[in-house]
């Protein structure tokens, strides 16, 4: 079981906490955050919450039923009905099914309460696990891509508002 939680002040001690325990995880398949990320988390945060206020993102963390935060899936770069869906999980949560959920709990919430009509992502070609993830939610592929030094992929998913 899981829930979404729309970012909010209150998080920043837990999501900290969440991104220097997995950083390394994180850095296998992703560019790494930077040494900057951390040392200025405090003020970053405060800067996504004035993002999100002003609906140029909609961050999520996302919460176990232990009420550990365990991941966190983000829409940004919102704008004319679109955004890029992002996320990250806690190591110790790979291979259970949480983001293949998460992300589908995303992609019904993108439609039904921020009116977006289309989700892009990208994930580097050597994470197969990411990219499952996003076939599993009707995310295809849409051409190749560079991430960094990476090979990756963009991927793109249809929305449909609930009726």
């Amino acid at each position: 079981m899981l829930r979404l939680e729309r970012l909010r002040a209150d998080h920043a001690s837990a999501l900290l906490v969440f991104e220097r325990d997995n950083r390394e995880y994180f850095a296998r398949s992703v560019p790494d955050r930077g040494d900057a990320y951390f040392a200025e988390f405090a003020h970053r945060h405060r800067a996504l919450l004035a993002e999100q206020d002003d609906g140029l993102v909609h961050l999520h963390v996302v919460i176990d039923d232990q009420e550990d935060l365990v991941g966190r899936v983000n829409l940004v770069d919102v704008k004319d009905g679109t955004a890029e869906l992002g996320y990250r999980f806690a190591e110790r949560t790979a291979g259970r099914g949480l983001a293949t959920a998460a992300v589908g709990e995303m992609c019904l919430l993108a439609a039904a309460e921020y009116g977006l009509r289309e989700l892009t992502a990208i994930a580097t070609l050597d994470n197969a696990a990411s990219m499952t993830v996003l076939r599993r939610n009707g995310f295809s592929a849409v051409d190749d891509i560079f991430i960094g030094a990476r090979r990756g992929r963009r991927y793109r998913r249809r929305l449909v508002a609930p009726r």
